[in-house]
């Protein structure tokens, strides 16, 4: 099954490239009772006669890293407006980055997967089911990437409203009387955009992430899954 929005093949992809490929396969198993919560998610599998229970825990945002993030999501007024209006804006992820957060596990060791059967595959086939479902999950309701990562919508939201108003758009630039008074104070307005650090780099093929997958396959595989690795290589040139 194809994921709708960047936030899903964003979460399958970070987990693909340290997972075993032909054991994340989604295998559709029956899921019951999925929850996301702070930190982990839980949910119980029926394997034939059998039913498995399975947990996803996280190495998530701290309450430090959450008042950073906060702050920073409040500082951009389009961000704030967006999230208190319900919506995921696309680039929110990389304004967790600019705060050295990151929303997805980087690393096999970010990601606890927990299960009750006896398969010591990583990961084993109700874990790469929970995986998908959890993906899935994602699609409709993005919000709980961010619960997972340790903050429930509510509690997101009302720290937005709390946050101070966000700083004044840059590209308002005040109008100001042409005199000689001041001319060699720093630049204001526009001016000051050349003062600016440059931003992080994107991350490798986060393109990739955003756009919607063409339907093209290449020997199989999905045009996506081909050129991830092109833009890896191009990143660490």
């Amino acid at each position: 099954m194809t994921m709708e929005h960047w936030w899903s093949r964003r979460f399958l992809g970070m987990v693909g490239s340290f997972a075993d490929p032909e054991r994340l396969r989604d295998r559709q198993g029956a899921i019951t009772e999925l929850r996301v919560a702070p930190y982990e998610v839980t949910a119980k599998v029926r394997d034939g006669g059998e039913r498995h229970e399975v947990a996803i825990g996280i190495d998530a945002i701290g309450e430090e890293g959450w008042r950073v993030a906060e702050a920073a999501l409040a500082a951009k007024a389009v961000f704030r407006a967006r999230l208190l209006a319900g919506e995921m804006p696309p680039e929110i992820e990389l304004v967790f980055a600019e705060s050295g957060l990151s929303l997805f596990p980087a690393s096999a060791g970010a990601l606890h997967l927990m299960c009750s059967c006896d398969d010591w595959g990583d990961p084993c086939p109700h874990g790469a089911t929970v995986l998908h479902e959890l993906a899935r999950a994602f699609d409709n309701d993005p919000f709980l990437i961010l619960e997972w990562n340790g903050r429930p919508r509510d509690l997101l939201l009302t720290a937005l409203r709390r946050a101070p108003e966000a700083a004044p758009d840059p590209f308002e630039v005040e109008e100001e009387p042409l005199t000689a008074d001041g001319f060699w104070t720093p630049p204001s307005g526009l001016a000051r955009l050349r003062e600016r650090p440059a931003a992080p780099p994107v991350p490798p093929g986060f393109v990739l992430e955003l756009a919607t997958p063409p339907p093209v396959k290449v020997r199989r595989r999905d045009l996506v899954d081909v050129l991830a690795p092109a833009y890896e290589a191009l990143a660490e040139e």
